[in-house]
């Protein structure tokens, strides 16, 4: 359909979900998107995810993203991005934590297949409070810091996190710390890691008390200063043992990660980018009052180690930009910053958005467009090549 190929740019009105742990200030200061009503603004969302899909002004018309790529998936997507995915296959945000999300992990491509159809043919709503899957696809991340960006993100080496349990020596889970001791290796620390996260009733409330009660001793180390800071955010919850075993970070900003499928992790406090597949699967595993399958959340977890030295990814210089390797085909993710008549080649669908400063597009076919700090623009596939100027940086969101 040759209507569909012009024009190449079309600015996008997005979704701001208003989850309760959102900030209520961070998106209106680092992006100078209003917020007349005070609310949680926890998300940005830059795509075409049923739960939140992006509107693009076309011709002076709204419309919705997925509707307009519906018209000629080949052109705007790609052939190849259409015949793998059959969707824009990835979910572009802004996320502004004010408190922590919970600490979850997300299923591998094939475990989300998997658990997905067995849901279905269970009858379970799909917006059942005690549902894992809402959709069949995994959930890979590249998180991107615009402030300072508090993160838990996969297990501790496993003599470091016996050695902070033996410090703080709790009585209620001492056998438990004992057995993972004796076995410290991955089936060790899956034993142990469900254990815990299983405890009930007076075990659970005095595990907790114990751990508080060392915590307020302790409260000048960083670690357990933290861990009294989110036992007031999530008062008596197991997830307050979490950053015991889990990698706790804190990305600068200009600093980024990767987070995997299969690996628990947790958003604790910050305003950062995100991209990642276009999913919404999420078991949890603590630091939260929605439901928590233990045995399916075990299922999907890699019970390996991961050095904390190698949690940041660091970024390849080129093409007047800073790209990062990321290892799923789902999505890309580059950066720009103070560049002047950059030509890009656009092999996918893109989506752009301005983080200081106006950022100018140009076409060989002579449209331009501006779009303001805070704004972001989707580029279909068919655009295939464009010139971009800005004195202040730009996300770029592709595949």
């Amino acid at each position: 359909m040759t209507q569909v190929l012009s024009p190449c740019f079309f600015p996008m009105e997005n979704v701001i979900q208003d989850y309760i742990w959102g900030s209520r200030t961070s998106i209106s200061k680092l992006l100078g998107i209003n917020n007349p009503e005070n609310k949680p603004q926890a998300e940005i969302w830059m795509g075409a995810h049923a739960n939140g899909c992006s509107k693009i002004i076309n011709n002076g018309n709204t419309q919705l993203l997925s509707d307009f790529i519906a018209q000629d998936k080949d052109a705007i997507l790609t052939p190849k991005t259409n015949a793998q995915f059959a969707e824009l296959p990835y979910l572009f945000k802004v996320l502004a934590a004010g408190e922590a999300l919970s600490v979850q992990v997300h299923p591998s491509k094939a475990q989300a297949e998997a658990g997905f159809a067995k849901e279905e043919a269970a009858g379970i709503p799909r917006n059942a409070g005690n549902r894992n899957y809402k959709d069949p696809n995994h959930k890979p991340e590249l998180v991107y810091a615009l402030t300072p960006y508090q993160a838990m993100n996969g297990f501790r080496e496993f003599e470091q996190t016996i050695e902070l349990f033996k410090k703080i020596n709790v009585a209620a889970i001492g056998d438990l710390v004992d057995a993972f001791s004796s076995s410290l290796d991955s089936a060790g620390l899956e034993t142990f890691f469900s254990a815990l996260l299983s405890l009930k009733g007076e075990v659970k409330e005095c595990a907790v008390n114990e751990l508080l009660e060392y915590a307020n001793e302790d409260k000048e180390d960083p670690l357990f200063a933290l861990i009294l800071e989110l036992s007031l955010q999530h008062p008596g919850d197991i997830g307050l043992f979490t950053p015991l075993m889990l990698n706790v970070i804190t990305l600068q900003p200009g600093e980024a990660m990767f987070l995997y499928a299969c690996t628990p992790h947790a958003y604790l406090k910050g305003s950062g980018l995100e991209i990642m597949a276009n999913s919404d699967n999420v078991l949890r595993a603590g630091l939260t009052p929605k439901y928590m399958d233990v045995e399916e959340l075990v299922a999907c977890t890699k019970f390996d180690a991961i050095p904390f030295d190698s949690l940041q990814f660091t970024p390849e210089l080129k093409e007047g930009g800073e790209y990062y390797a990321i290892p799923v085909e789902d999505f890309k993710f580059a950066l720009f910053e103070s560049i002047t008549d950059l030509s890009l080649t656009v092999d996918s669908a893109e989506i752009l958005l301005a983080l200081d400063n106006d950022v100018t597009l140009t076409h060989e076919s002579g449209e331009t467009v501006v779009i303001n700090k805070g704004q972001s623009v989707f580029i279909p596939a068919y655009t295939k090549q464009y010139q971009l100027t800005s004195s202040g940086r730009v996300a770029r969101a592709f595949n």
